[in-house]
This record gives structure tokens, C-alpha cells and sequence, in this order.
């Protein structure tokens, strides 16, 4: 006789939803820079200010942690991560490995369907810039997203469901200073040029011109923010 699976319990569910929404709101705002790099995050006032119950932040500031975007202090709490050159360093050379190996699988592996979604995803990038002129920075939610989603679309086709939540994991704690230094791009055909040089490489299927051309765009954000003889944090 066939075992009938057990329904799901609903507190459960529930806490995974509220954990999940704990961790998406913090790193909201330390993404953005309402949680200052190094401010202490107390359980109190953070259930306070979003509303969540202790259990669920505590959750949520668990996973954050497991992202690189918070630090815990032993039993003393938890923090946000400080910014760094060394930081930026670490985390530029860990995507340079991890997006270099997943763009050559890629462009191994990659059909008609990964192609046509490197061209939607420039396309869709470039239509939001164009209609925002230079208006255009990191921190508003709709070019966050289409942002991202070139980057991972030139990589989805790797096979790799590990390497992709790598990369999407380094992409997002590389946030807060790149956003420092797209104040530094003051032309929105140069950005979308800028992108699509990459996507053409990718696109003619160049395995070396297209990762030497990742490497140089990788480190744009670490050579901007932090250009030779500067090592403060950038501020917000």
C-alpha cells in the first residue's frame, strides 16, 4: 500500500517565509546602505524595524552571514560586514575563477535558446538606460535587476547550479562598491557599449578574447573605488 506523504506543517512554512523576508529586508538595507558597513544588528531592534519576530531574523541574519554579508561575533551578535580594498580584492579574484570557468562551459555548452537570452537581456538593459538617460545607478531596484540578469544570462548555460549561486552570491556582496563606482560613469552609451563588447566576444563563441575581456570588467569596480594609494572604505 502506497505511503501517503505527510502534509507540510504550516508554522513551519510560515517560518521559512518570514525568515526568508527577515533576510531579504536586511539585505535591502545593507545593500543599499541604511545598515552601515561595520553597525551592530541587534535581535530588539530589529524585530523593532521590520516587524519579525527574534526566531526568524535570527534565521535570516544566519543566512546573510553564510553570504559574506554579515559577520557573527561569537556570542556577541552579529555585524555588517566591513568593506575593504582587501575585501574588494578577495572577492574580485574568487568571481574572476568562479565566472571565467562557468562562462567557458557556457560557450561549450550553449545553444540557440542561452544566445537569445544574452541578446534579450542586453537589449531589455539598454532600453531601461535609454529611457532613464544617465539617470541610471545601482540601488534602483528595476536596473539592479536587469543588471544582474545580463551578467548571469552570458553564464547560464555552464551547467553548473553551483557555480551560478556562486556567482550570484560574490555578485551581490561585490554590491556595495560597485555602486560607489558607477558614480564614476557619467555616460549611459558608454555602460551599455561597455556591456555589449563583452556580449559580442561571448557570442562568437572567443573563449579567450571573452574571459580576458570578464577579467578587465571585473576589475573595473576594484581599480575604480579603490584606485592605487587609496584604502579607506568608500563611503556611502
Amino acid at each position: 500500500m502506497m505511503k501517503l506523504a505527510a502534509a507540510p506543517d504550516p508554522e513551519i512554512a510560515t517560518s521559512d517565509t518570514l525568515s526568508e523576508r527577515a533576510a531579504n529586508l536586511l539585505e535591502r538595507d545593507i545593500v543599499s546602505g541604511e545598515l552601515p558597513p561595520g553597525s551592530k544588528l541587534g535581535i530588539v531592534e530589529l524585530a523593532r524595524r521590520y516587524e519579525i519576530g527574534a526566531t526568524p531574523l535570527r534565521e535570516g541574519l544566519s543566512r546573510l552571514t553564510s553570504r559574506g554579508l554579515i559577520v557573527a561575533i561569537g556570542q556577541r551578535g552579529f555585524r555588517v560586514a566591513e568593506v575593504s580594498r582587501d575585501d574588494l580584492l578577495d572577492i574580485t579574484r574568487m568571481r574572476t575563477v568562479i565566472e571565467r570557468e562557468a562562462l567557458r562551459l557556457a560557450i561549450d555548452n550553449g545553444g540557440d535558446a542561452w544566445e537569445a537570452g544574452i541578446v534579450a537581456a542586453l537589449h531589455q538593459m539598454q532600453r531601461y538606460v535609454e529611457r532613464n538617460a544617465n539617470d541610471f545607478r545601482e540601488g534602483t531596484p528595476e536596473f539592479d535587476r536587469l543588471h544582474k540578469a545580463f551578467h548571469t544570462s552570458l553564464l547560464a548555460a555552464c551547467g553548473s547550479p553551483r557555480l551560478l549561486a556562486a556567482h550570484s552570491d560574490l555578485y551581490d556582496q561585490a554590491y556595495r562598491y560597485r555602486r560607489v563606482m558607477m558614480r564614476s560613469i557619467e555616460s549611459g552609451r558608454y555602460f551599455i557599449a561597455a556591456h555589449r563588447e563583452l556580449a559580442d566576444l561571448v557570442l562568437a563563441r572567443d573563449a579567450e578574447a571573452a574571459e580576458t575581456k570578464l577579467d578587465q570588467h571585473l576589475r573595473a569596480t576594484l581599480t575604480t573605488v579603490y584606485p592605487p594609494g587609496k584604502s579607506q572604505p568608500p563611503s556611502r
